[in-house]
This record gives C-alpha cells, structure tokens and sequence, in this order.
C-alpha cells in the first residue's frame, strides 16, 4: 500500500518551548500522495537527538511502498522532536480507485477530478476516514511519534465543486467539494500537547453531507488557517517540469507572478493546475515558501526542511 502524505506543520525557529508555549506561527506543511515506486535515492540528515546520522541507505523497490511510508513517518516524528509541530492532510486516490475496482464501481474523472456519486462517496469516506488515516496514526506512533487522526469532515467544511464546461456551463460531478473553511481549534489543541494531526481530505459540505475533497487544496487551506511558515507538497515526480518526460528540466525556483505564463504554454495543467493554484494562494496569504517534491525520495521532507538547496520546486511570492 503507498504511503500518502498531506501537510505538516510546526515552529522551525526560535528557542526551545514548553509544549503549552508553543507557538504555530512558522509552521511547515507537507501534501501529496507518495507513490509505490521510489526512487535509489539517499541523503545525509544530522539526528537531533544526538550524534549520529538519519540511515543512509537508498529505498530498494522490494517492499518499496512500506518502506516509503515508514520514511515518510519517519521524517515526521523527526519535525516533531525538533518541534515544527507537524500536521498531516493525507491522501489517498489510488487506493480509492482499488476500492471501486472491488465494488463494481467505474472511475471516472474529468479535469483531473473525480466524478463522487452517492456510491463513490461512500466508498471515499470508508478508505480516507476509517481505513488510511488510522493506518498513518498507526505507523507514526510505532516508531515514537504521536499522532491523532481526524476525519476531514470534523475540520473542513466546503461548497460543491463546479468545473467550467467547454460551452461556458457549470459541470456537476457529484460529492467533490471545495474547502472553505477550516476548524483549527482541534489542530491547535493537539500542537499544544505536542501532537500530531493526521486529517483526512473530505469535508462536510454546507448540506450536511460528505464530500470528497483535493489533498492539496486542503493542505494549503490548513497552512493558511494556522499562518504557516513552509508548505511541503509531495507526489511522485521531482517538481514542476518544463517537460514531464524530463527530470532535468525541473524548475528550481518559481515566483508566483510567472504562474500565468506558464499555464499559456501549457506546463502547469490537468493535476498541476489546483497544486500550483494553491501554493499561489497560500503564498500571497502569508506562507513564506511553497515546495514540490518527490516523496520517492529519502527523507524529502527533511532535506527540503533544514538545507539551503532544498529539493523539488519552490514557490515564493
């Protein structure tokens, strides 16, 4: 099963802090799914708990996916125990998909969204809220940190998702909804107590019901609510590309007023179109940076975290 990664948060300044006086101004978030197939990458991290090194070693494919994720919790407790407080919007769509495959249910998409009928959602729900979430709170305290995990429809509330048709007309796609607002005093509450948030990516919609929602779009409306410092997204190529078939031609450094000119040429579309849009939005809102990479990669998060270099693409104002 891959490893699925939304949004962290946390303090990467100042001193030291009694967790009733931390402070979430500064705040790091990481989104995206991690895919089942990583990279042979490996990096050199300090520990902060002492002398030594973070293992250096590349994530072999065998048993890739696991490891993957264990990585990526991994990084997690680390922010933790430098207290950058992390909070974690999850995803999940390939799983989804399995699910439906398993219930006789087709995947339909249209403009890179998913088309959430009654069933769909229902199906939605069971794999974000019940079966992933609990799997990532699971697999982080396993291995020391401490996670709590919501379902999305106790912290996001929406607004039905319409898409633009060819013709000018609106296109209903179902329970696919649109995040606009965020209930932070639960997240806040877990920070202070040196907790970890695990959210999912569905919301209550002003309806009542639940909606299927984008990680990404959740993730960067989380940095936003909490004044986030960092915005981490993660998936499974190395950032934004000027040519999707070549790694080399990744774009190390973005400033948001060149985001339209790269919409015209058709480098930022289908699924780049909402990532890129949130990081715009949560950048002009207050996020200092917002970063694209490659969660295939060994300790990612950290290594786009604590080095000058970084990795992926930033996203500054």
């Amino acid at each position: 099963m891959e490893s699925r990664v939304g949004k962290v948060v946390g303090n990467v300044h100042g001193p030291r802090r009694l967790p009733h006086e931390k402070n979430v101004r500064g705040i790091t978030a990481v989104a995206g799914n991690v895919p089942r197939d990583p990279l042979h990458c490996k990096t050199d991290i300090p520990s902060p708990g002492g002398p030594g090194m973070l293992r250096r070693e590349p994530i072999r494919h065998r048993h890739a996916d696991e490891a993957v994720r264990n990585g990526v919790a991994r990084d997690i407790v680390f922010l933790e125990a430098v207290e950058i407080n992390p909070v974690v919007v999850h995803g999940g769509g390939k799983a989804i998909t399995r699910a439906m495959d398993q219930a006789g249910l087709k995947a339909e998409f249209i403009q890179g969204q998913r088309v959430t009928d009654e069933a769909a959602v229902a199906v939605v729900d069971q794999v974000l809220s019940r079966e992933l979430n609990p799997e990532i709170v699971k697999t982080i305290n396993h291995i020391g940190g401490v996670a709590q995990g919501f379902a999305g429809t106790d912290i996001f509330t929406c607004k039905k998702l319409l898409l633009d048709g060819p013709d000018g007309q609106k296109l209903d796609i179902g329970y696919v909804g649109e995040v606009i607002k965020v209930n932070v005093e639960p997240l806040l509450e877990c920070i202070s107590r040196g907790v970890t948030p695990i959210i999912s990516p569905t919301a209550k919609g002003t309806d009542g019901k639940i909606y299927n929602c984008n990680a990404d779009v959740a993730a960067a409306m989380v940095a936003i609510a909490l004044k986030a410092k960092r915005l981490i997204f993660m998936s499974d190529v190395p950032g934004l590309m000027r040519d999707p078939k070549d790694v080399a031609t990744v774009i190390p450094h973005l400033a948001s007023r060149e985001v339209a000119d790269l919409k015209k040429a058709g480098i930022i579309d289908k699924g780049m179109i909402p990532k890129v849009d949130s990081a715009v939005a949560a950048v002009k809102a207050g996020v200092d940076k917002v970063s694209f990479v490659d969660g295939r990669m060994n300790h990612a998060v950290i290594v786009e975290v604590f080095t000058d270099a970084g990795v992926g693409t930033e996203v500054v104002l």
